[in-house]
């Protein structure tokens, strides 16, 4: 039972660091291409296995915030290929925005890897001490 618990624990602080990045997230996506709404879902949930599912509530939300900001543009497809979707493109300033927040994520990854002592055989910490 112990572990079940953990495991939930773990689940949500995992969401939780992750929530703060839906928007970087969205951007790296669409730098592989243009995309329709639930394509970009689809594509973030298949590149965790499942693992990580942003609700759709919050990418429509995201969507919107970045088109305000233009960090993407959003346009309207045809309809030779079903429903007509909405589909968003990154432009220049969500590029240099990705950019941006991928390069905080890198210095932060590595400050918390040294105060965790997992990014460097150098750390004090033992086996005992690391979490399994």
């Amino acid at each position: 039972m112990q572990r079940a618990e953990s495991s939930t624990a773990d689940d949500a602080f995992s969401a939780d660091l992750l929530r703060g990045h839906t928007d970087t997230i969205v951007l790296a996506t669409l730098r592989r291409g243009d995309r329709y709404g639930f394509e970009i879902y689809k594509t973030i949930r298949d590149a965790t296995g499942g693992a990580h599912e942003i609700k759709e509530a919050t990418l429509y939300a995201t969507y919107r915030r970045l088109t305000k900001d233009g960090l993407v543009e959003a346009y309207w497809g045809d309809e030779s290929q079903g429903g007509r979707r909405k589909y968003y493109r990154i432009t220049d300033a969500g590029r240099a925005v990705f950019r941006s927040n991928v390069a905080a994520w890198v210095a932060t990854r590595d400050v918390v890897d040294s105060l965790l002592s997992t990014g460097t055989s150098t750390g004090t910490s033992t086996d005992k001490d690391t979490p399994r």
